[in-house]
């Protein structure tokens, strides 16, 4: 019996354990991408370094939402195909998504290279800052092709039953960063270019690794020529189900340049330098919750397609219960070590003050955020995409950014640091009322999708 046949029939907790833990481990190593070089940056270049990856971070949230644009809607077709038993449906969803990938990388680099000056401008670089963020950026934007590509296929490598080479796929990356950073930063004194050539670098072997992977004999699912022909009915199903994923990470880039507009006009560069830290311990924080919520997506895709409704249920409820007893976990790190934490960056006593205090500010209700983003997850795991892009929006734009527009016209940099958890909470409130009556409904809602899938296939 292989993984693919296991996910309708092993015990649910076994299977969350047996794809949440590798996605876990995976998503923390690849959080290091982000995470080492401002560490390195951070002690090597200084605080104008960190801000000019933090003025960039947005630029390169986007371009990791093309990843999951293609990369998450094609895998939960594909998930959905595999539990229907339809396997030739499911390696079209593979082969349509991998052109989607390698042309969105593409027109990526190009328009990226053509108008990075006045992007960063827009997203909130000063005169000062600007230099550093172009020179990383400049370099990033060569190896965005590759950034989309691994990151999009790998997800289809853990629905096709290998979750554990899906988690290689991310160590290789990383490490490989990891272990550049120091030798093109240090060694070579290459500054910010050593780090994102560390970065380009490592994520160009990923993207080799994850597209060898489909066609070898390792994988039960193949990339076939045949199926690299984009089909629109394909590529409309793709893109539905990776929007709420991609509209996040949209929301976010812009939350992003908001913020970091409103951080240089409240606080100055110093202030920008003090959230990348944060963000970055953030990353750190939240990975864990993302690796579940991949490890769930194709147990709950799965049994939803094969019509098991106490399995999905399982599998949400205990994604759910381990998601909020690691930001539980997250959020006691946080109160008990802050200096420690923004110490790893950068020790000037100016940063590490604001960056403490900051912190302390915004991750206020991060024992909230697991149910969050699992919950609203849910949706997009059985189809539901609108929902689903409705609910991942609500932290990011619905009540965070006219949170961070308002407070800070009364409260100053003080409003703005707490428009996190303002935002938070009312998101969990809201996605927790949704949640209800989805689980409620559930088996209303799996006879609805197979009464239309037997009238589609009659007609």
């Amino acid at each position: 019996m292989n993984d693919v046949n296991r996910l309708g029939q092993e015990k649910v907790s076994k299977l969350l354990l047996k794809f949440s833990l590798p996605a876990i481990v995976g998503m923390l190593v690849n959080s290091l991408y982000n995470v080492v070089d401002r560490i390195f940056i951070g002690n090597n270049v200084g605080p104008y370094g960190i801000a000019g990856i933090t003025i960039g971070f947005p630029i390169m949230i986007i371009l990791m939402s093309m990843g999951l644009l293609f990369g998450v809607g094609g895998a939960t077709l594909f998930s959905i195909r595999l539990g229907e038993g339809k396997s030739k449906e499911a390696e079209q969803s593979l082969g349509n998504a991998f052109v989607l990938l390698v042309i969105a990388g593409i027109l990526f680099m190009i328009l990226g290279q053509a108008f990075l000056r006045p992007l960063l401008t827009v997203f909130g670089a000063s005169e000062t800052v600007l230099p550093y963020s172009m020179e990383y950026m400049r370099v990033i934007f060569f190896g965005a092709v590759f950034q989309v590509v691994s990151m999009g296929m790998n997800n289809f490598i853990r629905a096709d039953g290998n979750p554990k080479i899906a988690m290689y796929t991310m160590f290789l990356g990383a490490g490989l960063n990891t272990l550049l950073d120091p030798i093109f930063i240090i060694v070579f004194k290459m500054g910010m270019t050593g780090a994102a050539l560390a970065t380009i670098l490592a994520q160009c072997v990923s993207a080799v690794w994850v597209t060898a992977y489909f066609f070898g004999p390792r994988s039960a699912n193949k990339l076939r020529l045949k199926y690299m022909r984009l089909k629109l009915s394909v590529v409309t199903r793709i893109t539905s189900l990776g929007i709420p994923g991609f509209s996040l990470q949209l929301a976010n880039s812009l939350l992003n340049v908001i913020l970091n507009r409103s951080l240089y006009f409240y606080g100055g560069d110093l202030a920008v330098s003090g959230m990348g830290i944060i963000h970055s311990i953030m990353t750190i924080m939240l990975m864990p919750i993302i690796g579940i919520r991949q490890g769930a997506q194709p147990i709950i895709s799965f049994n939803y397609g094969a019509r098991k409704p106490g399995r999905v249920k399982t599998a949400v409820n205990l994604a759910n219960m381990a998601a909020t007893a690691i930001v539980i976990t997250g959020y006691a790190i946080i109160r008990l070590f802050p200096e420690q934490l923004i110490g790893l960056f950068n020790n000037t006593p100016e940063l590490v003050e604001f960056s403490r205090s900051a912190l302390l500010s915004w991750t206020l209700c991060l024992p909230l955020v697991g149910f969050q983003i699992i919950a609203s997850s849910y949706f997009q795991c059985i189809g539901r995409a609108l929902i689903a892009m409705f609910l991942t929006l609500t932290r990011q734009v619905i009540f965070l950014i006219p949170a961070l527009l308002i407070f800070p016209r009364f409260w100053g940099l003080t409003g703005l640091l707490y428009a996190a958890p303002f935002a938070d909470f009312f998101s969990v409130l809201l996605t927790g009322i949704c949640f209800y009556f989805g689980m409620k409904n559930l088996e209303r809602d799996m006879a609805t999708d197979n009464l239309m899938g037997k009238r589609a296939g009659e007609s």
